[in-house]
């Protein structure tokens, strides 16, 4: 079954493709000629989902999902959430918004932190989503080469170790993004 993930993120698609094994042919953005920025302007995680999965199916016609994810950061008041990825500006640079991250709780006791991913997948005329959330905290310095975004910095609950330092088998099996895989595919194969 071929299907799209609205991603132009490289390291997302690897993780979704070793979730999703060969069940499924799963193109990116790249692969169906689709190069422009999709926009995200909703002031949600699940309407950002929605949006560029809505926007493959109208532009490009084909059955699509999208995700999109936000750290949580319970002392930030749910920040950065939906600016995640751009919370210290539009470049869009993980190591920056790390030192920002690291900067902002330095004197903060409370760490304590949640990845909320959510799916939304057009199929036909329907759409259905599906929300995973890794709880956890934020490390006070960054650890482990392995993941990417926030992982460094992220401790997942009943682990002393950061996704960076988890096998990618490890995380996929506890992360955000796995948990909503996981109620996707469940979804994809009934």
């Amino acid at each position: 079954m071929k299907i799209v993930f609205a991603t132009g993120n490289l390291n997302k698609l690897k993780e979704i493709k070793q979730i999703l094994g060969d069940a499924y042919e799963v193109l990116g953005l790249a692969d169906i000629g689709c190069h422009e920025e999709i926009p995200e302007t909703a002031e949600t995680i699940e309407g950002n989902a929605i949006l560029k999965a809505q926007y493959v199916k109208e532009h490009y016609g084909y059955d699509c999902f999208a995700d999109d994810t936000g750290l949580e950061v319970a002392a930030l008041n749910g920040a950065p959430g939906v600016y995640s990825a751009r919370y210290a500006g539009e470049n869009k640079n993980a190591e920056a918004n790390m030192e920002k991250l690291l900067t902002e709780l330095a004197h903060k006791n409370n760490r304590q932190a949640q990845f909320k991913t959510v799916i939304a997948l057009v199929q036909g005329e329907a759409l259905h989503t599906f929300e995973g959330i890794a709880k956890g905290a934020i490390t006070k310095e960054k650890q482990g080469e392995q993941g990417f975004g926030y992982d460094p910095v992220f401790q997942p609950e009943g682990y002393r170790k950061t996704f960076a330092e988890l096998s990618s088998v490890e995380k996929n099996s506890i992360s955000h993004r796995g948990l909503a895989m996981k109620k996707l595919v469940a979804f994809l194969q009934k």
